[in-house]
């Protein structure tokens, strides 16, 4: 994969970067601005080299349409206080606007594009009309450097297209997510847990096919382990329930004893008599959840019982909360998990979305986490083995 040093000088080369700046907002304040400062080493990068930076994100789903709900005006506030430098932010993506921000671009200065899926065009399915939003855009620049991890695995024109029509090359941010990630992908040192979390099975069949084949042993919690704990023959309640894919996890369970894969389950759930931060709890066996209540998080002896797992491995890879981690009743299990990587030797990856969104605001310090990804879905398609189209492009 070509890194930004294969670009050569980029003193007043117009060098466009695609970031991603898809971060949470309450009305117009940032709330969590991780994935801004993880773009900071390419960027200051850029700037340190004199180069005419053009910056390119999206926020929110705005489906093609102009809305100033998702506009990035928050995100070039903050790039700039971040900076240390006023960041012009265009009003559009390829038009006037941006046409003219970016002529006025001095050495080491940095504009920041509008919202890029305001332009239907990005994210087509018809590869022309994709190609051609890619050709008006790599009219703004000279060479194009990739650096949105979160959406790598999207064949969209400001990930992929753009890379056909540029000098192109991986930013820092993408080179230390690939390198991290590699290492729980191929040849990971043993034993390699994988502790699997969040609300669906159904969202990580792929991942779970994959991993029976890598990992030594699967740690099951969130709302998917309800699924396990029915396909085991137990009753969960109120709980959680995909139904339609029992017997698709009966499978995994059979598989994972023939290869010798340890898949550990919840022995014990936190449970609520409703869905609510004030619910009523009560810790239950995992085989003997009451009808009338629902499992909102792993009990506390499954808690020490994962733990006990990540402490004697060598890698470990998180994807995804053990319970509600945003209701404080039921952010324990999810807790616990955090505190025994944090803690751990182990070489240890959390895979975006809401596994580092709680890792923040649990409050633990991100420097003792070997990675932290920034891409929840790209990372989670690694996982699974599949090739990311944002990746590749770079490699041709």
């Amino acid at each position: 994969m070509k890194n930004i040093e294969s670009l050569g000088d980029l003193r007043g080369k117009r060098v466009l970067v695609r970031s991603d700046f898809n971060v949470p907002l309450d009305g117009d304040r940032i709330t969590d601005d991780g994935r801004i400062k993880a773009a900071l080493p390419t960027l200051q990068h850029l700037v340190k080299a004199g180069a005419k930076v053009v910056v390119m994100a999206h926020l929110g789903r705005p489906k093609g349409q102009v809305n100033p709900e998702y506009s990035l005006a928050p995100v070039a506030k903050r790039l700039g206080e971040l900076l240390g430098a006023p960041v012009s932010l265009a009003k559009d993506t390829v038009g006037e606007d941006a046409k003219r921000v970016v002529s006025e671009l001095e050495d080491g200065q940095v504009a920041l594009l509008e919202n890029i899926r305001f332009d239907p065009r990005e994210t087509s399915k018809d590869e022309a009309e994709r190609q051609e939003l890619a050709s008006e855009l790599a009219e703004l620049a000279d060479v194009y450097v990739s650096d949105g991890f979160g959406v790598v695995h999207r064949k969209q024109a400001s990930v992929y297209d753009i890379a056909k029509k540029l000098p192109s090359a991986a930013g820092y941010l993408v080179e230390k997510e690939i390198k991290s990630l590699s290492r729980v992908t191929e040849n990971p040192e043993r034993p390699y847990t994988v502790v699997l979390g969040g609300s669906k099975v159904s969202d990580k069949l792929g991942v779970i096919a994959n991993l029976l084949s890598k990992a030594d042993r699967l740690l099951i919690g969130g709302g998917m382990a309800y699924t396990f704990l029915a396909a085991k023959g137990y009753t969960v309640g109120q709980s959680l329930l995909e139904e339609d894919q029992i017997e698709i996890v009966k499978g995994y369970l059979e598989k994972a004893a023939e290869n010798g894969v340890e898949l550990v389950l919840p022995i014990d759930i936190l449970t609520a008599d409703r869905f609510a931060a004030d619910a009523t709890t009560k810790v239950v066996a995992a085989d003997a959840i009451p009808d009338d209540l629902m499992g909102l998080d792993i009990g506390p002896a499954t808690r020490e019982l994962f733990a006990s797992k990540i402490a004697t491995s060598k890698t470990v890879a998180w994807n995804g909360p053990m319970g509600v981690f945003e209701f404080d009743a039921f952010a324990g299990g999810t807790r616990a998990v955090a505190k025994a990587l944090s803690e751990g030797d182990a070489f240890s990856v959390v895979g975006g979305g809401d596994s580092a969104a709680a890792v923040r605001l649990l409050g633990f310090d991100e420097n003792t986490f070997s990675h932290i990804s920034t891409g929840g879905g790209a990372s989670l398609e690694l996982l699974e083995g599949k090739t990311l189209p944002g990746i590749a492009v770079l490699e041709d």
